[in-house]
């Protein structure tokens, strides 16, 4: 690796991404999870010895190199892409769930983990709380994207996504706990209790101020310009920048990135960026997010390949068995102060608490003089190859079992004509803002626009023909209307609350009742 020049780690980037892109294109190709094929092509490529290939596989399996791709490189990119798409809304309405999987079922998982690896793996207590901390949290990477291969019902999807981009923020913040201070902590009893809440709370909170106030001013920044090639500089600034200063300071890198990213996606696009220009950076993030998952994927698959199993076979099984138990008693239990949560939602969120690259990230960041470092390394390695794998590929499976994504008869013909429908409002819409801001004469205009609602009569008549022959869409229909017109009473008691109109105990009555409403609807 000593001998590398900057030329051929050119060449080497380069044939990785060929290859990275090569298996993504088949694997969606074939409709199949993308992110469990390069995990599987990486292995075998990992195992078998290509000749051409081996400077690649020395390359990418250096430990520091690995650790320095996955983290820095490629972790605030995907964390910012998947924040940057997540509306305010969807998490508002959806934050009870998301908290308590986030922070309740991560920190009970990382107790229960560390407390049996103890008891059932006579691991030390550090070497077993930094396990803990490796396996309690679901890894961004790998969920979000395993999660969009396969897809899933629209608010699961968001708590899930809610859940991977917080809880890892949580993870890593304990992981750097157990190797470095839980020791001294417990050797100060009582105090030392203290000590590790306020560095677990300073870390936390100087990630959420540096998120905030960098996402709040980069915001700002772009109501001074009307120009997507800058505002997309401004964003890979913004995301790279939040992250790297928030590590600087010992804050959650993490965690800085997701609030930036959410506060630019859902403010900075409201106060200053156009149409244009948050299709355009929507576009370049969800490319910059495919290229860098297919690296990542690939990566961990020839990552894996260099533990040697040999004797471990017992204690990798024990692993998994205690991670998949943790996170199970985690889960369910996290989820019975939630009402009206659907049980079928609870299994997939169970079952889909993947671990990844951030997993195997951290464990190689562990000092090499780290007391158990070798047993954590294969576990590890172990529990995320089984976890990608098995339970990658089992979970599209496990969604058609469950009925998750089960969808009515007739739905697909419906959305097409939505589709088409607002696209042709739209267009009409657009037509009569230029016309009148370009001053274009009715002439000019009328014949385009005659056609445009020819055309969305045409599909008035076809969705009614549909909803005839399947009433179920229409009730669909009223539904939206119904949470929509919810929201408005929602918001309508608040201003009165505000206005000092109606009394606190009133309008905290009313507001239950429109938000069992609105829970009764979306379980319906």
């Amino acid at each position: 690796m000593n001998d590398l020049d900057l030329h051929h780690i050119f060449e080497i980037g380069l044939i990785l991404i060929m290859m990275a892109a090569g298996i993504t294109a088949i694997s969606k190709k074939l409709k199949q999870p993308y992110p469990i094929a390069l995990v599987i092509v990486g292995t075998i490529i990992g195992l078998v010895n290509i000749p051409v290939l081996e400077p690649l596989k020395d390359f990418i399996t250096e430990g520091e190199v690995f650790n320095f791709m996955i983290i820095t490189l490629f972790l605030p990119a995907l964390l910012g892409e998947a924040a940057l798409k997540l509306p305010f809304s969807h998490l508002k309405e959806n934050k009870r769930p998301i908290l308590v999987l986030a922070f309740g079922a991560t920190l009970l998982s990382f107790l229960i983990v560390g407390f049996s690896t103890i008891w059932l793996l006579d691991f030390s207590i550090p070497t077993a709380f930094v396990f803990a901390a490796l396996m309690s949290a679901t890894d961004p990477v790998s969920v979000i994207s395993i999660f969009k291969s396969v897809g899933v019902n629209k608010r699961l999807a968001t708590v899930i996504e809610g859940e991977s981009l917080f809880n890892d923020g949580l993870a890593v913040v304990l992981f750097n706990i157990s190797t470095f201070y839980l020791l001294t902590y417990l050797d100060l009893g009582i105090v030392g209790v203290g000590y590790g809440f306020w560095e677990f709370i300073k870390v936390i909170s100087l990630g959420l101020i540096i998120g905030g106030a960098l996402g709040y001013g980069f915001s700002q920044l772009t109501k001074y310009f009307d120009d997507y090639p800058l505002e997309i500089i401004f964003s890979i600034i913004l995301f790279y920048g939040s992250f790297i200063l928030a590590e600087s300071v010992h804050a959650s890198g993490v965690i800085a990135v997701v609030v930036a990213a959410l506060i630019f996606g859902n403010y900075g696009a409201k106060i200053g960026m156009s149409p244009t220009t948050k299709l355009n950076i929507n576009n370049f993030w969800e490319v910059t997010s495919l290229l860098a998952n297919s690296i990542v994927f690939l990566m961990v698959g020839l990552e894996i390949t260099q533990i040697n199993l040999a004797d471990k076979w017992g204690l990798v099984f024990l692993a998994i068995v205690i991670v998949l138990i943790a996170r199970s008693i985690a889960v369910y239990i996290s989820l019975l102060f939630i009402k009206n949560f659907p049980t079928a939602w609870k299994h997939v969120i169970n079952w889909g608490g993947l671990k990844g690259s951030l997993s195997i990230a951290l464990v190689l960041s562990l000092p090499r003089d780290f007391t158990g470092r070798e047993e954590l390394l294969i576990i590890a390695f172990s529990v995320v190859l089984f976890s990608l794998v098995f339970q990658g590929l089992s979970i599209k499976q496990l969604l058609s079992i469950l009925g998750v994504n089960k969808k009515e008869e007739g739905y697909k013909e419906y959305e097409e004509l939505i589709s088409r429908g607002h696209c042709v409002e739209t267009a009409i819409v657009e037509i009569q803002k230029v016309k009148r801001n370009l001053f274009i004469t009715d002439a000019a205009a009328k014949e385009i626009i005659i056609k445009y609602e020819q055309e969305l009569a045409e599909l008035h008549i076809n969705i009614d023909k549909l909803f005839e022959k399947y009433p179920g869409l229409k009730e669909k229909q009223q539904s939206i209307l119904e949470k929509h017109a919810l929201y408005a009473q929602h918001e309508a008691i608040e201003n009165l609350f505000k206005e000092d109109i109606i009394s606190n105990k009133v309008a905290e009555q009313e507001h239950n009742k429109i938000t069992d409403r609105i829970v009764e609807l979306e379980n319906s």
